[in-house]
């Protein structure tokens, strides 16, 4: 491990588990003081916990992404208890799934609150705080918001949305050196997915519709995570990266 994001202070949503709890320990390995949110206590304490008795530097705040005050009251406090804020993953997302002809107009608006609302409401805050010094947000997308994908369509709606939001925010961001990316990952391995991938037929026929031959793993997304947020990515904003062993660069694998 080196130590890219010495001296550096990052913000995680969703933190408490898979992506948003590998990212953070990844970021903390380089050398960042780590901020990780989301709406339970437990699984919060339990990655700083992790992320101290490996010698990183980690606190948590209870705050649902999804409601505006609480989530920027939460950005905003880590800046100020820390002295800055260098990089903001917005992870934490939630979703509905079902046919869309039976979608109700409260299970469509789900897949926006924390995905969509939450993503602009801490670029917004992030992109105030980072005026002066810059800095990297990475918003986390899905395959699902690149190809249709049915039974989804809020998710793939609200997945989508953050793709090009985020490249008008790199458009507005950059004459002040704030970067925005996006991380486009495909099936991966959290407890979003253990239900589906536990069952091995699903998980064998998932498998083969991916080129690398595997599902992704939280750490996989992770280290693209810490790439855009590190001086190796500097020049690069607006971006959308494929983290899908292949999935999204094949028409149609053979079974």
């Amino acid at each position: 491990m080196g130590l890219r994001m010495q001296a550096r202070v990052a913000f995680v949503s969703g933190g408490g588990s898979g992506i948003g709890a590998a990212t953070a320990i990844r970021l903390a390995q380089e050398g960042a003081t780590v901020v990780i949110c989301g709406r339970r206590r437990e699984p919060l304490d339990a990655v700083v916990a992790q992320i101290v008795a490996a010698g990183g530097r980690a606190d948590a705040v209870q705050a649902d992404v999804g409601d505006e005050a609480q989530y920027v009251a939460a950005i905003e406090a880590a800046a100020a208890r820390h002295g800055r804020l260098d990089v903001l993953v917005n992870n934490a997302m939630a979703y509905s799934w079902g046919a869309l002809a039976q979608t109700s107009t409260s299970d469509w608006r789900l897949n926006f609150t924390t995905s969509v609302d939450g993503t602009f409401w801490g670029t917004r805050t992030a992109m105030q705080l980072m005026q002066a010094s810059g800095g990297s947000i990475i918003n986390l997308s899905s395959i699902c918001g690149t190809l249709g994908t049915a039974w989804m369509a809020g998710y793939s709606a609200a997945k989508a949305a953050i793709i090009n939001f985020s490249r008008a925010a790199a458009a507005e961001g950059a004459a002040a050196g704030i970067r925005v990316n996006v991380v486009v990952p495909a099936v991966v391995e959290t407890p979003a997915t253990a239900a589906m991938l536990s069952d091995l037929a699903t998980r064998k026929a998932t498998e083969k519709l991916i080129p690398m031959g595997r599902v992704g793993q939280p750490v996989d997304i992770a280290n693209a995570i810490l790439f855009l947020a590190s001086d190796e990515a500097r020049y690069i904003t607006g971006a959308a990266l494929p983290v899908d062993g292949g999935r999204s660069a094949v028409l149609v694998t053979a079974l």
